[in-house]
């Protein structure tokens, strides 16, 4: 790599299922910095639950707008790792994505649609041409990620493919229906937050409340608009329509899980 690519370097992200107890995170880290050690990385979370691409899908979608353009988005949640799914990285218009294509980058390019993408074929920029059949991370995803954002271009790193192939998680979307929206839960956060696929468009200056677990769940502006213990429906900080207990846990004590149903009634 020339010294007028690693001038033109870009910002980096990293999200994972790994978490902190083993070292994956920290030899991504070392081979990224073998390769560039000028490039600034910014740990998403390492804390997605293990092979939870749903919720690495919903956490890179609320993430990836607080950064400059032309970031490059590393993401690992990768239950799939050995098989034949591909390794890809993809363009669009606020950056790039490298990891799996197993749907955890179709939250971000619902969107901002994928403008190319290449499947990771090029050899050149992988750490080793046998890659480890359970650590893709070292030996392809960091290695390209890393070119990419010292300046490689992406036609460079491998076969171009058609951006329409590349996989969506089967999520729900929400229903318009005659007084309200029909929606599921899309992912549920370390407070045990319930959040929606509803976004806040269709509460904002409206009353509201929400049903669920054959509930009715006042929708409010703050967590502090009901007493301690009681459940609440309001707007998150992601801009979903989530249901919460003020300084308790909506999905204990509610019994409600991933993609179980909801819906916004407007009064």
């Amino acid at each position: 790599m020339s010294n007028k690519q690693i001038d033109r370097q870009r910002l980096m992200t990293f999200l994972s299922d790994f978490g902190d107890r083993d070292i994956y995170v920290g030899i991504m880290k070392g081979v990224i910095a073998q390769i560039n050690p000028r490039l600034t990385v910014i740990d998403l979370t390492h804390q997605i639950q293990p092979q939870d691409i749903a919720a690495a899908r919903f956490c890179l979608m609320n993430a990836y707008p607080y950064f400059p353009v032309g970031t490059v988005h590393l993401a690992v949640v990768d239950p799939g790792v050995g098989s034949k799914r591909r390794a890809i990285a993809v363009e669009f218009a606020q950056g790039f994505l490298v990891g799996p294509d197993n749907g955890i980058f179709s939250g971000v390019l619902s969107q901002s649609p994928a403008i190319a993408a290449v499947e990771l074929t090029n050899l050149n920029y992988w750490r080793t041409s046998q890659p480890s059949n359970t650590f893709h991370g070292r030996d392809i995803f960091a290695p390209v990620a890393a070119s990419l954002a010292s300046g490689v271009p992406l036609k460079q790193l491998g076969q171009e493919i058609n951006p329409a192939s590349l996989v969506k998680l089967d999520i729900a979307e929400c229903q318009q229906t005659s007084n309200g929206v029909v929606g599921c839960i899309q992912y549920i956060d370390r407070f045990g937050n319930l959040a929606s696929n509803i976004p806040a468009s269709y509460v904002q200056g409206k009353t509201w409340y929400v049903q669920a677990a054959g509930l009715s769940i006042p929708g409010c502006k703050t967590y502090g608009d009901v007493s301690v213990g009681e459940r609440l429906a309001l707007v998150g900080s992601h801009g979903w329509v989530e249901i919460a207990i003020n300084s308790g846990n909506a999905r204990s004590k509610l019994q409600l899980d991933w993609q179980e149903p909801l819906q916004v009634v407007l009064t």
